[in-house]
């Protein structure tokens, strides 16, 4: 499948063996700066992304002609060669190449935000979302400065960042929404 201009992706993937694909604090924000340097030029509308140990999620949307797997080969490739360096190994960092779901349903959105964001709470490694550090969380409820953040798009189908923060404290999943969000998620 490959990716289309104006269309939403959940994109994502994690460490081979599900094995951590970053090993400290420093590797979280390598990631991150190789990612604010490129997505612009790639054409990358960033909506929502969180990195875990061990795999990433990002909600994103195409711009422009330019395929999405432009820019996560650039930042990815670079990152795997950083971290085989710096951990002394060899081989590959991932499960293969990054995976993408096309967002074909407006209600979807809603749900993979959540998801996406509360990521970090439901592995247990923190008890609110904007207590971690690696998600543009803090930036779509307005509490951190950033530029991989779509500020419309928060506004336009939240109201403002208070209502964000509102929605994902306050959403909850239906039993049948969640069946048909299977495919769309990341066990």
């Amino acid at each position: 499948m490959t990716y289309v201009q104006g269309q939403y992706y959940h994109i994502y993937n994690r460490g081979c063996n599900k094995e951590k694909i970053f090993f400290n604090d420093d590797n979280y924000y390598y990631l991150i700066k190789k990612m604010k340097a490129s997505f612009k030029e790639y054409g990358a509308n960033v909506i929502a992304y969180c990195l875990m140990p061990n795999h990433y999620h990002f909600l994103v949307q195409q711009l422009t002609e330019t395929e999405l797997s432009k820019w996560l080969r650039k930042i990815f490739v670079g990152y795997s060669q950083a971290i085989n360096k710096q951990q002394n190994r060899s081989g590959t960092l991932f499960e293969g190449r990054p995976k993408h779901i096309s967002i074909d349903k407006e209600e979807y959105l809603d749900h993979l935000m959540w998801y996406i964001h509360t990521n970090p709470v439901s592995a247990g490694l923190i008890s609110k979302p904007e207590r971690w550090k690696f998600s543009n969380y803090q930036e779509c409820i307005g509490k951190r400065d950033g530029i991989m953040v779509d500020k419309n798009f928060i506004n336009e189908r939240y109201g403002s960042f208070y209502q964000y923060e509102t929605f994902i404290n306050e959403y909850e999943c239906n039993e049948s929404l969640e069946n048909k969000m299977g495919k769309y998620l990341f066990d």
